[in-house]
């Protein structure tokens, strides 16, 4: 038998399109334009989920396809997003970050019929496994998975964004407790941080991320809005773009 080991080709690992929290060149600038834009248009301020989606998707050149997983809302090529807007009061400097991801029933998942005062583990075992399935079932088909979060301040002139890898959770890393409120809370057991929140009302599931330092941040001009009137003059809209079919007759 040979002491020397075997040489292998080296397997070349499908790359992502840009590396992790490094968005691309440009990047900030378009989606702070994308942003005005929407802001100038909308009478009542606002930016959530599928916009989020769409903004993002457009700004790197990729493909929104909302799926109802909610992991892989924004495509190119063998990555994908699920993206996700969150209010802060402070964009720039905040340390963690609380997602709303998704709802986890163990009462549809594994057909328990009692969820509330009974033992914590097995039952935040039971809703780390139906966020894992979720995340292995995307995984399969993509070979990067990531979340991208917009965070915004109440007054919208100031927004972070950062990434982060869509991951699965191993249960033996955390422990569950139920809180003053009846919800299930999740913590780290290396440093008793807390992880998850789980509300059996709804099987709403919420993942505490931290935040990372390097993140992108925006800071813009808030522009003035644009009233519907002033938008379809400026286009140079004519009665005639209309026709009335009346089907009542």
């Amino acid at each position: 038998m040979s002491d020397k080991s075997p040489r292998l080709r080296t397997v070349n690992k499908v790359k992502p399109p840009y590396p992790l929290n490094k968005f691309p060149k440009d990047f900030g600038r378009k989606l702070g334009k994308e942003i005005i834009y929407l802001l100038a248009t909308k009478k009542v301020q606002s930016l959530e989920g599928e916009e989020w989606e769409q903004i993002f998707a457009k700004c790197i050149g990729a493909e929104w396809s909302p799926s109802n997983v909610g992991l892989d809302d924004v495509i190119l090529h063998s990555c994908a997003w699920g993206a996700k807007t969150i209010y802060s009061n402070n964009p720039e400097n905040q340390k963690t970050a609380r997602l709303i991801s998704g709802r986890n029933s163990p009462a549809y998942s594994f057909g328990d019929s009692k969820i509330t005062n009974v033992p914590p583990d097995p039952l935040g075992a039971k809703i780390l496994d139906i966020w894992n399935e979720r995340v292995s079932a995307v995984r399969e088909k993509f070979k990067h998975l990531r979340t991208v979060v917009l965070m915004k301040s109440k007054s919208f002139d100031v927004f972070s964004v950062f990434e982060f890898e869509t991951i699965r959770y191993e249960n033996e890393k955390y422990y569950w407790k139920w809180n003053k409120r009846g919800n299930l809370e999740g913590f780290n057991k290396k440093d008793n941080s807390h992880r998850f929140t789980w509300q059996p009302h709804g099987s709403q599931f919420t993942i505490i991320e931290d935040v990372p330092s390097k993140r992108l941040i925006l800071r813009i001009k808030k522009p003035p809005f644009i009233d519907s009137d002033s938008l379809l003059n400026a286009i140079g809209f004519q009665d005639d773009w209309i026709t009335i079919i009346n089907k009542n007759d």
